[in-house]
């Protein structure tokens, strides 16, 4: 299948190995920030392959993992109300909140529907137009821009009854947060779904202000080796740049038309990520001209006060900090079938690679 056995064709994996290993000579840590390359690179046994010197860590790339657990109260909370729906993608729906889960409420008889888009959402409005429709709108900029045109197909259609709970998140300020933060990172491999959307500008601060390349990668085993390599290739020749590795799908300007209407219907805000705490502009929320389909403005309902689970320590791990494993609650108490910590729930998060691959 073209774009896939090429790229896992075992000859072109071992002479990338090869080069690897050619110019690898000194410890180096390299993060990657999509959760999709995370689940990519325990499945197909990455860090096996790679010299020891060389230390694959995987960062914030799980939107599940970084949204607040007082977002996911905020969700129950209105879940419980009378004469509202919630419509979210799967995933969200078993993160532990403080005291409960979606999933949770749901088998409590609150009205939860797992949706694929938001459109399926906005047909629910349209079929319910006696009862609020609220849209659980999570995810980075790869998911925005659906949600964007969602909201602004609400305003076009004059709905009145379908409201967005916005935790969209933008990538770039939290890589820059943890390089500030000490974090030591030599590189990032960096997202390619993401960047399908923004294009490779949205990176440039990591080179020109702290001396680190990004490389935008694909997500097959001779993707992620290439762009390991080019990475390594950046730091021994210490030339520091954003380069595109997934160039069949990744253009340097990125997807204007998503882009435009993501700006349009959304604007910066701090946002709250687990591990980190708020994160200056590193958050979407929903424009003015659009406030009427903001659930957080227009629907109010009293939220529990947040409690953290005990033991987790997915906050670290999202930032590279530690190891699933190095996780004393880790395969025992929290399994994929049973998440402790948000880690532990997506595909994408690292606790459940880990335990996928490596138990």
């Amino acid at each position: 299948m073209k774009y896939i056995d090429e790229y896992r064709n075992k000859n072109h994996v071992k002479t990338i190995l090869k080069s690897i290993e050619a110019i690898s000579k000194e410890n180096v840590s390299l993060m990657e920030v999509c959760g999709g390359h995370t689940w990519a690179i325990q499945k197909f046994g990455i860090p096996s392959l790679l010299p020891e010197n060389i230390n694959l860590m995987s960062g914030p790339g799980c939107p599940v993992c970084v949204t607040s657990k007082q977002f996911i109260d905020h969700a129950i909370a209105y879940s419980r109300l009378d004469n509202l729906i919630i419509t979210t993608f799967g995933d969200l729906i078993r993160v532990p909140g403080s005291t409960s889960s979606l999933e949770k409420e749901k088998s409590n008889g609150a009205d939860i529907r797992i949706v694929y888009s938001i459109l399926d959402a906005l047909k629910i409005a349209d079929d319910n137009p006696n009862k609020k429709i609220v849209f659980l709108g999570i995810g980075f900029e790869t998911t925005a821009p659906g949600t964007a045109r969602g909201i602004k197909n609400a305003y076009e259609k004059n709905t009145d009854n379908f409201f967005v709970l916005s935790s969209h998140k933008i990538m770039p300020p939290a890589m820059g947060a943890l390089i500030d933060e000490g974090v030591k990172i030599d590189g990032y491999i960096a997202p390619g779904h993401v960047s399908t959307i923004t294009g490779s500008g949205i990176y440039q601060n990591i080179p020109q202000k702290f001396n680190v390349g990004c490389v935008i990668s694909g997500f097959e085993p001779v993707d992620i080796l290439q762009s390991i390599y080019m990475l390594l290739k950046q730091i021994n020749d210490k030339k520091f740049d954003v380069e595109i590795q997934y160039k069949r799908v990744v253009k340097p300007e990125g997807n204007k038309i998503a882009l435009q209407i993501m700006n349009e219907v959304f604007t910066l805000k701090d946002d709250w990520w687990r591990g980190f705490g708020v994160i200056p502009e590193s958050g979407l929320g929903i424009d003015n001209k659009y406030s009427k389909f903001d659930a957080s403005k227009m629907i109010d309902v009293e939220v529990e006060d947040t409690i953290e689970e005990k033991g987790c320590i997915c906050g670290e791990i999202l930032k590279g900090l530690k190891k699933p494993y190095d996780c004393k609650l880790f395969g025992k108490i929290c399994t994929s079938m049973n998440p402790v910590g948000a880690c532990m729930v997506s595909h994408e998060g690292a606790c459940n690679a880990y335990f996928r691959f490596n138990s």
